[in-house]
């Protein structure tokens, strides 16, 4: 039986706010959650969903263009299709292979911290961005250590 929770935070950290996936990503594993595995990379890719197929729940974080602040956090649902460029593979697109591929029943939620600049070969994150990081990630942590991720995610930030 699959067990445990997957965070993967994705984003290029080279184009400023688009690195807000991978901070969040990293400020999880300095936090040494029991039962949470972190995964941090630039894209999602098809790869992916053998990691999902293997836990219960799955978070993926990412930064918003136009997202609500300082986070949009909702529910992922697989999303089945006939082909796809592994250039931009979505959350729904790789849960639904782990669906389809490995049988995975694995809950899936996405985090969208809100970013503001996206210019490319700039790695430091504005101001606003960060501010944003520091709430969502120390949300998801508490929510993570809670057990309760809706409840805990959804009284800060827009939940869907």
């Amino acid at each position: 039986m699959p067990g445990g929770v997957l965070v993967i935070g994705f984003g290029n950290p080279a184009r400023e706010d688009d690195g807000l996936g991978p901070a969040a990503a990293e400020i999880l594993e300095r936090s040494k959650i029991d039962g949470v595995e972190v995964d941090i990379d630039y894209q999602l890719s098809v790869e992916h969903a053998s990691d999902i197929a293997g836990h219960a729940t799955v978070i993926f974080i990412d930064a918003s263009v136009n997202g609500s602040e300082p986070y949009v956090f909702k529910r992922v649902t697989p999303k089945h299709i006939e082909s796809f460029s592994s250039h931009s593979v979505s959350p729904e697109q790789v849960l639904g292979l782990a669906e389809s591929l490995f049988n995975a029943k694995t809950g899936g939620y996405i985090l969208e911290i809100r970013g503001y600049s996206f210019d490319m070969f700039k790695e430091n994150m504005t101001d606003k961005a960060k501010g944003n990081l520091e709430v969502a990630a120390g949300r998801l942590v508490a929510a993570l250590k809670s057990g309760d991720i809706l409840e805990a995610m959804g009284d800060k930030g827009e939940r869907r």
